[in-house]
């Protein structure tokens, strides 16, 4: 009766984690108790988690438990070990209902230290030194206790299955064999183990490339922040001086200003944030998969081995970047030079062009490929739409202008204009009065044949009576040429025949920092008839040039 009170009071004052007697014994709040290394150390592996645990009762605490001393508790324990019962027999040696059991001991069995896989058999430290101390036994193959040797075993044969068939995908015994898989693929299991593990070691090595992609795309996108960050505190810097010059007309303008890029800033900033929530969940779960890959290496045991490696092997995919491409571009310079354009001609843009301003904040560079977010419907595509009219100083005088220049019809008569420099003297040719940068989008309705939808730089020669200053016949300009029966693009004097549906109505789409100008035809729906991928290096006009009497073309009217 004294022994059993012995090993009941020892089993009170022992840790449920290292199952010793409790060392330097703490409390935490649910009234657990255990030793203060063997908490501290469960709590630090729960530290990445948002709530901690007690082992036993599974509780959970937020924040973190403050872990108290239990003076009271010590006490007992050091009395108790005063007593003998630190000469007790350690329950914990014994095999529970959950260990693998020594296959010699007898009575109460002791946990065991090592399995054969070679006997089929698990032993405790004692009975196991026969494998270290007799030569044949020390070739046996020693692993972690295990329960399931028996699986080890052909249930037909009773023999141990070292052959791996893979025909059916089986460990099988040499009987076997010779029986239902006569003439199948087969290799020895220690040999498919080995294929395999090469197999597995190529499949990690492609998710640790994959991992290094998704991090160096996870610098870029912190980069990216850095950068937005710094252009919009510089632009606002910047907008604030240019609207103190000008504070009695500009005052509410510049609040506008001001709020529009912030609220650009945290649109694109929180893009990239979560574009950087997404590669790191990725890279998180590459990481899991390929520690789920190192340990599966690692596995001595061939039949665990071989049973999860189909299961944990097809994670690993081939290597490729996630396609994020960053580059050095500008994000609210245009706003700066939209606000000095505001400085020069205030009347005009307090008017009618304070749409350029909100147009610039807009144009901040998306963070993937210029070509991913050109838009895929009108309702799209209008977001960017920009209100532009034709400049008389540069109409041919054939050219008649109309509906507050926006309209240009072509007449048999000069229209009286005076002379100027920038006029296109031999074509009949005219230029908007608005230049073009960022991203834009305008809608042409033209009647007639002949009529010519382009886009120019302003440099482009004006007095040559050859084709200089053609709309198309140079490197300064784009055009589409649009006839009743086809339309053809031409840059540089190259023509494209174009194909798609006939419309009155032409919409033109320009990401000018892409170098993407898009030409589509817009009736119920939007169809793209031809795309220009190349490298604008100066601000864009567009244009008009009509060919017959009596042709017109209009910007229409998109607000």
């Amino acid at each position: 009766m004294a022994q059993k009170g012995v090993q009941l009071d020892q089993e009170t004052f022992s840790c449920s984690i290292c199952l010793d007697l409790l060392k330097d014994p703490v409390t935490i709040p649910c009234g657990h108790s255990y030793c203060m290394n063997c908490i501290k150390a469960h709590l630090d592996k729960e530290d990445g988690k948002k709530l901690h645990s007690c082992p036993l009762c599974r509780k959970t605490f937020t924040p973190r438990p403050v872990l108290l001393k239990n003076t009271m508790l010590a006490a007992l324990v050091e009395q108790l070990k005063k007593t003998g019962l630190q000469a007790a027999p350690a329950d914990h040696c014994y095999a529970g209902a959950e260990d693998v059991a020594c296959d010699v001991c007898t009575g109460r069995r002791l946990k065991a230290f090592k399995s054969c896989l070679v006997c089929l058999a698990s032993y405790c430290e004692k009975h196991l030194q026969p494998h270290y101390d007799s030569a044949p036994l020390k070739k046996h193959k020693l692993v972690e206790p295990s329960n399931k040797l028996q699986e080890k075993i052909c249930s037909r044969h009773n023999e141990v299955m070292k052959i791996f068939c893979r025909t059916d995908q089986q460990c099988i015994c040499y009987l076997c064999l010779m029986d239902e898989h006569k003439g199948h693929d087969t290799v020895s299991a220690a040999a498919e183990r080995t294929e395999r593990q090469r197999e597995l070691e190529g499949s990690r090595l492609n998710i640790q490339q994959r991992i290094q992609d998704r991090e160096k795309d996870l610098k870029l996108l912190h980069q990216e922040v850095e950068a937005l960050d710094l252009s919009a505190d510089k632009t606002v810097e910047d907008s604030e001086k240019i609207f103190t010059e000008l504070i009695r007309l500009m005052k509410n303008r510049s609040s506008d200003v001001k709020q529009q890029v912030r609220s650009r800033q945290r649109t694109e900033v929180s893009r990239v944030q979560e574009l950087q929530e997404k590669l790191e969940q990725e890279i998180t779960e590459l990481k899991r998969n390929e520690a789920e890959l190192k340990l599966l290496s690692h596995t001595e045991d061939l039949k665990q081995f071989l049973l999860h490696y189909p299961s944990l092997s097809p994670r690993a995919e081939s290597t490729h970047s996630s396609g994020i491409d960053i580059r050095p571009l500008r994000h609210f310079e245009d706003v700066t030079a939209a606000v000095s354009k505001v400085r020069d001609k205030l009347q005009d843009v307090l008017g009618d062009k304070w749409t350029n301003v909100s147009l610039a904040v807009t144009e901040v560079d998306d963070l993937l490929s210029p070509s991913q977010a050109e838009p895929k419907t009108r309702a799209g595509f209008l977001r960017y739409s920009c209100d532009i009219t034709l400049d008389p100083n540069t109409a041919n005088t054939h050219l008649l202008l109309s509906d507050v220049n926006r309209k240009a019809t072509l007449m048999r008569e000069d229209q009286s204009y005076s002379r100027h420099s920038d006029r296109f003297n031999r074509w009949c040719q005219v230029l908007s009065r608005e230049s073009l940068t960022g991203r834009c989008y305008w809608e042409v309705e033209w009647r007639g044949e002949g009529v010519n939808v382009a886009v120019s730089y302003k440099n482009i020669s004006r007095k040559e009576r050859g084709d200089e200053c053609l709309f198309g016949c140079n490197n300064t300009s784009w055009v589409l040429d649009c006839k009743n029966k086809m339309f053809t693009f031409c840059h540089n004097k190259v023509q494209t025949p174009v194909s798609g549906p006939r419309s009155s109505r032409l919409g033109v789409y320009l990401d000018h920092r892409a170098g993407i100008l898009s030409f589509y035809s817009v009736s119920d729906t939007m169809t793209l008839l031809h795309r220009v991928q190349t490298t604008f290096t100066q601000p864009l006009y567009a244009g008009f040039r009509l060919n017959s009497y009596g042709a017109t073309a209009e910007f229409s009217k998109l607000k």
